[in-house]
């Protein structure tokens, strides 16, 4: 495989092609933060936060970092005052919707996010996709899906699958950084299968 030669916060990086930055980094022990990102899955750019500055021939742009392949002889910046501003401003927005979940407060002191900036809008689903994904690409059960668009946008279980597939799984409930998956499914099992969990068929 061909390696690609690029720099990193100054640092001379050797990358396999293919890379995408945010590996790249991670391999020569940079840091850069992200909520929705998984090593098992294909690369989403959901939450924006892994963001860096690319400079390619003097010019230079912001790229999503997950889902931005490395090039050969371009430099990375993956701290700086704009992406801290960038990266405060996302997590003020996500802290309006899930203002006590653990990794988005530590991202918050890290970067000084105010988890009041913005109006309360306690949904809890930070639309990082990663229930989803892991559902339909890792377990291959599509038992969880997004409804709705926009800023209604969350996500629910399809309850015919969930109540074949989810008990016996779970596996995205320690995924979600915001437990919301987990409350979401208490949630089908509450509403379909009233009085007997998601094992039980409906009425009895």
């Amino acid at each position: 495989m061909n390696k690609i030669q690029l720099e990193i916060d100054g640092k001379n990086v050797s990358a396999d092609e293919g890379m995408t930055l945010l590996e790249a980094a991670q391999s020569v022990g940079i840091s850069i933060p992200t909520l929705c990102h998984h090593e098992k899955l294909v690369p989403y750019g959901g939450c924006r936060l892994c963001m860096v500055e690319v400079e390619i021939r003097g010019w230079t742009k912001l790229v999503v970092s997950c889902v931005y392949n490395v090039e050969p002889d371009i430099k990375v910046t993956t701290q700086s005052e704009k992406l801290g501003k960038i990266r405060k401003g996302i997590l003020e927005l996500l802290l309006a919707h899930a203002p006590d979940s653990p990794p988005l407060t530590t991202l918050a002191a890290e970067y000084g996010a105010d988890k009041h900036r913005y109006e309360q809008d306690a949904s809890f689903c930070i639309h990082c996709g990663l229930c989803v994904r892991y559902c339909a690409e890792i377990v291959g059960k599509n038992a969880v899906g997004f409804i709705d668009r926009g800023i209604r946008k969350e996500i629910s279980f399809v309850p015919e699958i969930a109540a074949k597939e989810c008990n016996d799984c779970k596996a995205c409930f320690p995924l979600c950084p915001t437990s919301y998956a987990q409350a979401a499914f208490v949630l089908t099992e509450a509403l379909v299968f009233p009085g007997g969990g998601a094992g039980s068929a409906p009425g009895k």
